[in-house]
């Protein structure tokens, strides 16, 4: 300690206690310098805090937390430390150098690991599905789900069938060619165990050899990895007049491939059938399906392939919990686009055209809607959701905008002086579906979110701007209704432009114009700020006094903020509490790109009342959070507190329970005749701050969710269906979920 001893002390401001995390005079701060040569930690107590050298890291500790936090310590023998007239202690377990020897230092060939068959798949799940939490749990029945659509588009296949069985497992069949179960030429073995076993071996590399010409498969893994991440797999094939049989166990079949003959009045039959159970060891938060999350994809499906019959259906012992859907939309992406709008005010029939061109097909669907003020723009390619975008709709984007314009100009409605209409103009209140077929589709990962293909973005950018501006020619009244609205929305964006300023900022932490509501955190990097958005002053004085400052703001609202669902954007920018939303949070304007570094916390957690009124305003927040800016959702910022429902008090010790289950087990812990009081909490501003702090904003300890969008397209049905002005729609929407409702749970 001999470096830190001898350098020249110098006084400083108070400091933070890193095991309670609170300022406090620094009196009461135990300051501890530790030497970067000898790796200890050296502690003393002053009345001042004191900043060491270069050379040392500086750690406070409040005296008692010292204690707490169990780190041992003895008097100080250095006789440099003593001569410095303090009272040093040395803390034990802190900041010990690491031990270096030469086992751990050695690095040779045979540490270099090759993973075989199937086994990288279990061991980096995440790289072939995304993740291993809901998602990549679905993400299973989808791969599947995807080969059966692929045989129908190759014309083979018409039926699908989709059951999830009450034991956990999920069962796909089609009625197409089945897998081939002959001798495979470099495997010796079947196809069958070929495509289930080895990764990036299946038929649809394109080429003369592969069997499909379009497909959503590509890399020749989907199955095998479904394969890879089940427990237990059953794979049944019908062809040849056989039915064919094999089972599969984490990735390595069971039996060998067992063959039966089918009876004369099924000799014909043909298709493949898999049912596998998920590996409990690889999800582990959770292996139950969602109806429907699966019915989503199951109807977009169907949506997307006219021709195709898909029937969803889920087993269960009650029947009241059993359903079963089918699914066939001969109307194809018209009638797609129809449910998508059936809340809304059309202002054109929809707009349908299909162009096929290089072996490439475009299908395409538009529709604006006089009551939308966002718009919802669908892209698939080989009816795989690319839920990032890429060439297709950067190209139908661009088409669009250009087409409006150019026929704006034409017809003399925006006049020489006028500006051109911008994208997000010319895309308010528009709905569009653009659907392309690729032979070689250039996807983003195993996951396909984003196409990459440059020749895709020229032919649908022509596709679409040719049959686009045909259409408004022979249909004036539908074009004059259109345009009027897009010029409505530009003259709204200049008229709102002064209010969108505020959100321009000098940088991504700074700012003169922040709300005065708004407690910042002193933390200067977005990824570690979190905000804290709560209801009303007195639980935002809470939050501000239980919060670490360091990286924690809490920015209150007052009462409900406005229902953007019906505004336009002039009105959402003269609203105050929206203003602070979007200047606090650092937004940015409605209609950019979105910029996650422009954000000025990438942690935004909504924090309510757990009463009806705290649902609403969550209700209201997440409203405005999908219309401004859907790319939050995107990008995993938005999430959602979950305060404590109950206190539970036994004497000295407390309980804190989130929901009745947590309750009924801390009861159950108790004696027969134990005494306890529970008190429910209605509202945050009834907590103390550092109640708040233990139960809801401590890292370490707290409950949130995050919030993320599997169907975008769903989501906006949703939004519109309960934040509307049509009522019959949320009517409806209840008496669909209402059978789903625990009456027992309701806050009455």
């Amino acid at each position: 300690m001999a470096a830190a001893a001898a350098v020249r002390l110098r006084p400083l401001t108070p400091l933070r206690c890193i095991y309670c995390h609170s300022r406090r005079s620094s009196g009461a701060l135990l300051v501890s310098m530790a030497s970067l040569r000898s790796g200890r930690l050296v502690t003393m107590s002053l009345r001042r805090a004191w900043r060491p050298s270069q050379q040392s890291h500086q750690i406070c500790f409040h005296s008692g937390c010292f204690r707490a936090s169990g780190l041992s310590y003895r008097k100080c023998s250095d006789p440099n430390v003593k001569a410095m007239g303090r009272c040093f202690v040395t803390a034990s377990l802190a900041l010990e150098a690491p031990a270096t020897d030469a086992a751990t230092s050695a690095y040779d060939a045979g540490q270099i690991q090759v993973l075989e068959g199937l086994d990288p798949v279990r061991k980096r799940p995440g790289m072939y599905i995304g993740s291993t939490g809901p998602r990549g749990l679905h993400h299973l029945v989808f791969e599947v789900l995807d080969n059966a659509i692929d045989e129908a588009q190759a014309g083979f296949s018409s039926h699908i069938d989709v059951v999830l069985y009450q034991d956990g497992s999920v069962c796909i069949s089609d009625d197409g060619r089945g897998i081939p179960t002959d001798l495979h030429p470099v495997t010796k073995k079947s196809a069958l165990e070929t495509v289930l076993t080895v990764l990036h071996a299946g038929g649809k590399f394109g080429g003369d050899s592969s069997g499909y010409t379009v497909s959503g498969g590509l890399h020749g893994v989907g199955v095998s990895v479904v394969n890879a991440l089940s427990e237990r797999l059953e794979v049944t094939v019908w062809r040849n007049g056989s039915e064919y049989f094999q089972a599969y166990e984490r990735g390595r079949p069971l039996n060998e491939l067992s063959m039966n003959k089918l009876p004369s009045d099924e000799s014909s039959r043909t298709g493949t059938r898999v049912r596998f159970w998920p590996d409990k060891e690889v999800f582990v938060s959770t292996t139950v399906f969602d109806y429907q999350t699966i019915a989503g994809r199951v109807r977009e499906l169907a949506f997307l392939n006219p021709k195709v019959t898909i029937r969803l259906k889920q087993e269960d012992g009650n029947p009241d919990k059993a359903r079963e859907n089918v699914y066939h939309f001969a109307g194809g992406l018209v009638e797609y686009i129809q449910w998508l709008n059936k809340d809304k005010k059309p202002l054109n029939q929809p707009i349908s055209f299909q162009r096929e061109k290089d072996n490439m097909i475009v299908e395409a669907v538009l529709q604006w809607c006089a009551d939308a003020y966002t718009d919802t723009i669908l892209g698939y390619a080989n009816s795989i959701r690319t839920i990032d975008g890429g060439t297709h709709l950067d190209g139908a984007k661009a088409a669009i905008t250009r087409a409006l314009n150019t026929l704006g100009r034409k017809s003399k409605i925006i006049k020489e002086k006028d500006e051109n209409l911008g994208g997000e103009h010319a895309r308010e209140g528009l709905t569009c579906i653009v659907a392309v077929k690729v032979p070689n589709p250039e996807f983003e990962g195993q996951t396909k979110t984003r196409l990459g293909n440059p020749e895709v973005r020229k032919l649908v950018e022509q596709t679409v701007h040719e049959n686009l501006t045909e259409y408004l020619e022979c249909h004036p009244t539908e074009f004059e209704g259109i345009l009027t609205k897009c010029i409505q929305a530009l003259k709204a964006a200049i008229a709102a432009k002064n209010a969108r300023e505020l959100v321009r900022r000098k940088s991504v932490l700074k700012s003169s114009t922040l709300p005065g509501k708004l407690a910042d955190c002193t933390s200067n990097n977005p990824k570690d700020a979190e905000i804290f958005i709560v209801e009303g002053d007195s639980a935002g004085g809470s939050a501000k006094q239980g919060r670490d400052r360091h990286f924690q703001a809490v920015l209150p609202l007052r009462g409900k903020i406005l229902n953007i669902e019906r505004k336009d954007e002039a009105s959402l920018y003269k609203n105050t509490e929206i203003q602070n939303l979007i200047t606090g949070l650092g937004l940015g304007m409605k209609g950019e790109d979105f910029n996650k570094d422009a954000l000025r916390y990438h942690k935004i957690i909504i924090l309510t009342d757990a009463d009806v009124d705290g649902a609403h305003i969550r209700t209201l927040l997440l409203t405005f959070f999908f219309r401004y800016q859907k790319a939050l959702f995107e990008e995993g910022c938005i999430y959602v507190g979950v305060p404590p429902l109950y206190k539970v008090e036994r004497g000295k010790q407390i309980h804190y329970c989130y929901d009745e289950n947590d309750l009924n087990k801390v009861k159950k812990g108790f004696p027969a005749n134990a005494s306890y009081t529970i008190q429910r909490f209605k509202g945050l501003g009834e907590m103390m701050p550092l109640q708040l702090w233990e139960t809801t904003m401590d890292p370490s300890r707290r409950l949130l969710k995050q919030l993320t969008i599997e169907d975008a397209a769903e989501a906006s049905l949703i939004f519109t269906a309960l934040m509307g002005d049509k009522v019959d729609a949320r009517r409806e929407l209840i008496l669909n979920f209402a059978s789903q409702v625990d009456i027992e749970s309701l806050d009455l």
